[in-house]
């Protein structure tokens, strides 16, 4: 067996061996810090919290619990447990603490299960205090025995579903919703040729992707509830939200906008997303920021859709709509910007 003469030169260049492999260090490195960094670094940080009660009793707590956990919770005074079970229900806070004859917490499962064991656990605190105080008042009015033992009820106003009890369901449920519009789009801008096709495409590829996930997440696994089209309508628009811009920008800019779903979507922008934590336990303004994108936007959307229809939920609506109306709007600027309708790296882009 003879060797041809130019195999060696056919082998890749030292160099070039030692670049690939240092920038694919680098991604995996990249990788794992835009993942693990959120929940590494995650961290309770004014936490609205509603609070009702006498007013010296709500400032004692507010100061036994800023000295307990350090800006971890944003106390907001309502008028009664009334006040407060509608602020929870319209998701303006987190849980509250009711002072008074019966002091309660009241959370929400729901909501956040973190934040529910946060308050569970200010319960057993409260309670100690409340007796503690209650037995140094019959000392000090020189009672004969220990007065009754005031119990602090913790009710769950707004729970999970029996069928999604630990909220499993609804939190995984964004991971592969954030996979598919990613997928969709780089998909469809590689497979179809023609920006106004692509338009077409991404529409058709929403619509039954929103009715056939939420036939799994809703009918089959029971994560999400409510109105089955209403929560169709979101996972769709959420879908169209991060597969528009990718067939987008490569209408605009041709294959290099695929990397608007990696880099955008997957790297940055789901990791902020809130669908395992609140956003609040994210570094500031982090939270905030993760929720002006596709996947933070879809997860509130999905979660108060199916837990908590009075809240407002005009804010995720315009983010998710605005995405996909921007990502649709590059394709027609594509479209009528290239000669004959073709786009930028039309070719390249199919070969992808």
């Amino acid at each position: 067996m003879t060797t041809h003469p130019d195999a060696a030169s056919r082998h890749t260049p030292i160099g070039r061996v030692v670049g690939i492999a240092l920038a694919l260090a680098a991604v995996v490195a990249v990788i794992v810090l835009a993942f693990s960094w959120p929940s590494v670094t995650a961290d309770a940080k004014n936490l609205p919290i509603a609070i009702t009660g006498p007013a010296e009793a709500v400032s004692a707590v507010e100061a036994t619990v800023d000295e307990q956990s350090p800006g971890a919770i944003a106390f907001e005074a309502v008028d009664d447990r009334d006040a407060a079970v509608t602020a929870i229900e319209s998701r303006e806070v987190y849980g509250a603490i009711v002072l008074g004859a019966e002091p309660e917490v009241l959370t929400s499962s729901a909501s956040s299960l973190a934040v529910t064991q946060l308050l569970s656990g200010l319960a057993g605190g409260l309670e100690e205090g409340v007796n503690a105080q209650a037995a140094a008042a019959a000392q000090a009015a020189g009672a004969p025995g220990a007065p009754p033992h005031i119990e602090v009820a913790v009710t769950d106003v707004v729970p999970l579903a029996e069928t999604d009890p630990r909220g499993t369901g609804l939190t995984a449920a964004l991971f592969p919703l954030v996979l598919g519009g990613m997928l969709g789009g780089i998909a469809i801008s590689i497979a179809v040729i023609g920006a106004m096709r692509r338009v077409f495409a991404v529409l058709l590829y929403a619509a039954v992707g929103g009715l056939v996930l939420t036939g799994i997440l809703q009918g089959w696994f029971g994560a999400l509830q409510g109105d089955y089209l209403l929560n169709s309508a979101a996972i769709a628009l959420a879908l169209a939200a991060i597969a528009a811009p990718i067939t987008g920008f490569v209408a605009v800019i041709g294959r290099a906008g695929i990397a608007v779903g990696p880099v955008v979507m997957l790297l940055f922008a789901n990791p902020l997303s809130g669908a395992a934590v609140p956003k609040e336990f994210y570094p500031a303004p982090w939270g905030d920021i993760g929720q002006w994108f596709p996947p933070g936007a879809a997860a509130t959307l999905v979660r108060e859709l199916s837990y908590f229809p009075s809240a407002d939920m005009t804010f995720p609506w315009l983010v998710l709509g605005a995405w996909a109306v921007g990502g649709l709007l590059l394709s027609v600027i594509g479209h009528f910007r290239t000669a004959g309708g073709a786009e930028p790296d039309a070719e390249a882009a199919v070969a992808v």
